[in-house]
């Protein structure tokens, strides 16, 4: 079965879909899910906004003629949120856990710009922690794809196993030469939801962050990356050009909280992280290579 969705120039609604968001799912969760063949496109996006400019400020991008590398990402969160959301995906919206992200941007795309957004899912694996899969994301300009990101979500899902295996111990934590410390306020959450759409509980308050199993309310990981370009791309090496930025999502930030941007420059690119106040675990890690 493959459904594809058309919006023109106006996403769908979030509201209507957060009221879908919250309703169980009617089916039980065994080990023959297969996911549906769903895409969603928007036609002439408009890129340029009041969120945006609120956007560059909670994230910390300066104002440019250029839009942040992960605006698209908050223009095409409606049809993230639609293809969830349908009747045929058979997991629940809430519980869904953001794995990794990587976006290749193959050109700077002017503010003002117009785009055409298409989002589709894509293809499931099954790991020990349950089922993943990708939410493939491409940004369009006269017919040309200028941007495209790939998310990597997972529902967790046990899988039953004759004996218990060890569990590996983490790989030593590298520290690279260069650090500076990142705030994050308790606000943050609030203030990227207004901007993008994502009201996730556990990103609002403590108390609501507390109903779903956290102590405090935990930052955005889209935030962490945004936040983490914005400084690194003010830095007096970064390049210009086609760029892929790709990241995994570690141990969450809880609000208010300190972390450490920590990274390293190459020829070939670099690679950067988000520790934690102490610098011994991380929030994030990525690399930045330049095509």
């Amino acid at each position: 079965m493959s459904d594809k969705l058309v919006y023109q120039s106006t996403p769908p609604a979030l509201l209507p879909l957060y009221g879908k968001a919250i309703l169980p799912k009617k089916r039980t969760f065994g080990a023959d899910i297969t996911l549906p063949k769903l895409s969603v496109e928007l036609l002439c996006a408009h890129t340029s906004s009041d969120d945006l400019h609120q956007y560059e400020r909670v994230c910390g991008f300066p104002p440019s003629n250029h839009m942040p590398i992960t605006w698209p990402h908050i223009l095409a969160f409606p049809l993230h949120l639609k293809l969830l959301t349908e009747k045929v995906f058979p997991l629940p919206l809430l519980g869904l856990v953001h794995l990794q992200n990587t976006i290749i941007q193959h050109r700077a795309i002017g503010t003002g710009e117009v785009l055409n957004l298409h989002a589709c899912l894509g293809e499931q694996t099954r790991s020990s922690r349950g089922i993943e899969f990708g939410i493939i994301t491409t940004a369009s300009s006269a017919g040309m794809v200028v941007w495209e990101e790939t998310s990597t979500m997972l529902f967790r899902q046990s899988e039953q196993q004759a004996e218990p295996t060890a569990k590996k111990a983490p790989p030593a934590l590298e520290h690279y030469p260069n650090t500076i410390e990142m705030e994050a306020p308790e606000a943050t959450g609030r203030k990227y939801a207004k901007v993008s759409g994502d009201s996730n509980p556990i990103h609002m308050h403590a108390l609501s962050a507390k109903a779903f199993g956290f102590p405090k309310a935990i930052a955005h990981g889209m935030w962490s990356k945004a936040h983490a370009l914005a400084i690194l791309e003010q830095q007096g090496e970064w390049r210009s050009g086609p760029v892929k930025v790709s990241c995994q999502f570690k141990k969450p930030l809880f609000l208010p909280g300190t972390a450490q941007l920590n990274w390293r420059t190459g020829k070939s690119g670099w690679d950067y992280q988000l520790l934690n106040a102490r610098g011994d675990a991380p929030h994030l890690s990525g690399r930045i290579e330049w095509l």
